[in-house]
């Protein structure tokens, strides 16, 4: 194992990795983080890292709810329909968080924000297209850093809802 870390741009023992991956242990998640030799800061980088279909990442987005961080993990395939989402689920505004926000609410920069491992939990919604993949991708706290879980497992690790993010 110690080979495999070496020749990769992150160590393990990165911080937000350790933390990520000691929040999916505490919520019983069976996947071991992996470090990728280059960025995957995109659902089509990540992809084609892993050698699967982007449908099969879980973007984890972090939105502005009127001042409140909201996350939805929604498949690489897809596009969030705010305005559809924030009418489903009586939000009064609902918009693309700017860096700042991000980090505050995360701990994490955007492009390798995980969807556990949070200063607090935040509200999670699921993107229901992930059900169709066996196994789903997700950011463990680093560009570098994912791990692989399942649909179920992401919704019981996250104590997300499902939903429909697309119009």
């Amino acid at each position: 194992m110690a080979d495999l870390w070496e020749s990769r741009r992150v160590a393990p023992e990165h911080p937000q990795v350790r933390h990520v991956a000691e929040a999916l242990r505490e919520r019983g998640a069976h996947g071991e983080v992996r470090m990728l030799p280059d960025s995957a800061r995109t659902a089509e980088q990540a992809a084609t890292a892993l050698g699967c279909e982007v449908g099969a990442i879980a973007n984890s987005l972090i939105f502005d709810a009127g001042g409140e961080p909201l996350l939805i993990l929604t498949s690489g395939s897809h596009r969030v329909d705010t305005a559809k989402v924030a009418a489903d689920h009586d939000l009064a505004t609902l918009r693309r968080a700017a860096p700042d926000f991000v980090r505050a609410h995360t701990g994490q920069t955007i492009g390798g924000v995980s969807p556990v491992g949070h200063p607090t939990p935040l509200r999670t919604f699921v993107d229901t297209e992930l059900a169709r993949h066996g196994t789903v991708w997700a950011a463990a706290g680093h560009p570098h850093a994912v791990f692989p879980t399942t649909y179920d497992e992401l919704l019981h690790v996250t104590c997300g809802a499902a939903i429909s993010v697309e119009g």
